[in-house]
């Protein structure tokens, strides 16, 4: 009898309609059924001897909340027998109802949940959050959950996974314990998803996804220069190859609406009965992170009058010098067409990188790719490439003609000159491994611009890092970055911002809360304790407007 890997994992959903992702041990069919819908069948299909399938809820009701089962070749498969969490189900969005609540955060390590691995890798919110979710009523959980990012380490592997990669293969060849191929990503997956806590999770409130750098590997894009490095290296094209092809399997197949997926290539293999797409992913794996232009990994949601773009700020970067962007010009206009497609209450800007980092830090980051082009002459270039791949100085203040490009959107947008304003344009991050708020500065505008990080889950930077990364943000670069940054020819910003609350750097998970055009933030954290598993706690609260 067929298996379930991983999953159901309730990932696609709108008023109507809902996808269901699983894997399986052998090929099989899955049957998705419930009350209140249509049995829904979907046959697997095959990712190098790995098999998986989607199924796609029709017929629902707006407002709807479905419990659902999973049979596989006819046989129950889930929910599991004995479980002690609440039946799993479909929540559809109502679009008259004018209450949201988005979960989200960013990096998140999967090791064992023992005392020994808490002292060292701190709580996983995520576990936590999903115990207390079972005991709230319905009407109580989220809405959403957004994945900001690293969802795996494929360049720094838990020790469960070390142990699997050196059964399988020498590990004093390149590239070591890190991530090789696809089989080791599938185990890489497996082992970030099977929690019981986090399947039930995931199997109930709806999942968006984006990558980060470690998805991939450390610093992924971050220059022409580390790009033409990595291209070098005999062993890369398989591992971005691998990468890419297990991120649109695990993470993006359920980030597209049915109609995205009909006109999806690598879907319409799947939909043709190409049962095994081994050799045609790898092919558009490669395409994908070759040509960044051939594929669009950003996407956006609607919750009523709240929309979501979520953006690639990773694959989609253009790193010729000359014309540095953090998203290609075909990917900008697509997002500046979602961003002015209006009105609504709240714009949610999603993307691994905050837009907004602590103001020092944007200045020396700023001034760093001044430096990278010339600024100071061919020495310093070089020095500065250095920096830059040193200390990670690779968000969008390093990106400054798409820094500038988005403050101008922004601004025109909470102006109105797209028509109506938002009650708040919201832009929301991780990657930098402390969690802080921070409100831009905009005059003559009625909405607030903000700045989320929530980052991480769960991989805390040790305590003498924590300082280290604290001075540098918040006083030395303070100090410095905009006489530095004035020094390079580098342009103010249009305009400024300040820290409302952080850093924090304990785990947590943060939930947005809107009601009509009112927004609150929480940000939840947890604390080592002898109970399993250790309880939230709250760690701030703020009413944004």
């Amino acid at each position: 009898m067929p298996k379930l890997l991983l999953g159901p994992l309730l990932r696609y959903v709108d008023e109507t309609r809902a996808t269901i992702w699983v894997q399986t041990d052998a090929p099989c069919v899955m049957r998705v059924s419930g009350d209140g819908f249509e049995t829904v069948a979907a046959d697997t299909f095959t990712v190098h001897g790995h098999h998986y399938a989607l199924a796609v809820v029709t017929g629902l009701e707006p407002g709807g909340s479905y419990h659902y089962t999973v049979e596989l070749d006819g046989e129950r498969a889930w929910p599991e027998p004995d479980s002690d969490f609440p039946a799993s189900r479909i929540r559809t969005i109502d679009p008259e109802q004018r209450r949201l609540r988005l979960l989200f955060g960013s990096c998140r390590t999967s090791v064992p949940h023992d005392v020994t691995h808490m002292m060292s890798h701190g709580v996983d919110i995520l576990r936590s959050y999903a115990h207390r979710m079972a005991e709230l009523p319905e009407h109580d959980w989220p809405s959403a959950l957004l994945m900001l990012g690293d969802q795996v380490y494929a360049d720094k592997p838990p020790p469960r996974m070390r142990e699997f990669i050196e059964g399988r293969r020498d590990t004093s060849e390149p590239p070591g314990t890190e991530i090789a191929d696809y089989a080791e990503y599938a185990e890489l997956y497996r082992q970030a998803w099977s929690e019981p806590a986090l399947r039930w999770l995931l199997s109930t409130v709806p999942t968006s996804m984006i990558f980060d750098d470690h998805d991939l590997r450390d610093d992924w894009n971050t220059s022409d220069a580390w790009q033409r490095t990595m291209r070098a290296l005999p062993w890369w094209r398989r591992r971005v190859t691998a990468g890419l092809a297990s991120y649109w399997i695990y993470q993006h197949l359920g980030n597209m609406s049915p109609e995205e997926l009909a006109d999806d290539p690598m879907w319409g293999k799947v939909v043709a009965a190409e049962s095994d797409l081994s050799e045609p992913l790898d092919e558009f794996a490669w395409q994908s992170d070759a040509d960044p232009e051939s594929y669009r990994w950003s996407y956006t949601r609607d919750y009523g009058k709240n929309r979501v773009i979520m953006l690639d700020t990773r694959c989609a970067r253009v790193l010729d010098p000359a014309r540095r962007a953090m998203i290609d010009p075909a990917e900008w206009d697509w997002f500046e067409r979602a961003a002015t497609a209006g009105p609504v209450d709240h714009l949610i800007v999603a993307s691994s990188l905050p837009v907004l980092l602590p103001r020092g830090l944007h200045e020396v980051e700023s001034w760093n790719e001044a430096v990278c082009d010339g600024a100071w002459g061919r020495r310093a270039a070089s020095a500065a490439e250095w920096i830059r791949q040193r200390i990670d100085l690779e968000h969008w203040a390093a990106f400054r003609t798409s820094f500038d490009a988005m403050s101008r959107l922004v601004t025109g947008i909470v102006r109105g000159q797209y028509g109506t304003a938002p009650a708040s344009v919201l832009f929301l991050g991780g990657d930098v491994h402390f969690s802080y708020l921070a409100q831009a500065r905009l005059r003559r505008t009625g909405a607030k611009v903000y700045q989320i990080v929530c980052s991480p889950i769960r991989n805390p930077l040790a305590r003498t890092i924590r300082l280290a990364n604290g001075i540098a943000a918040f006083a030395v670069a303070g100090v410095v970055g905009r006489a530095l940054a004035r020094s390079a020819g580098v342009r103010k910003p249009a305009f400024s911002w300040k820290l409302q609350g952080g850093p924090f750097f304990q785990n947590a998970i943060a939930t947005l809360d809107t009601n009509g055009r009112e927004v609150t933030l929480r940000y939840h954290t947890a604390r080592i304790t002898q109970g399993d598993p250790p309880a939230l706690a709250a760690l701030t609260e703020r009413r944004l407007t």
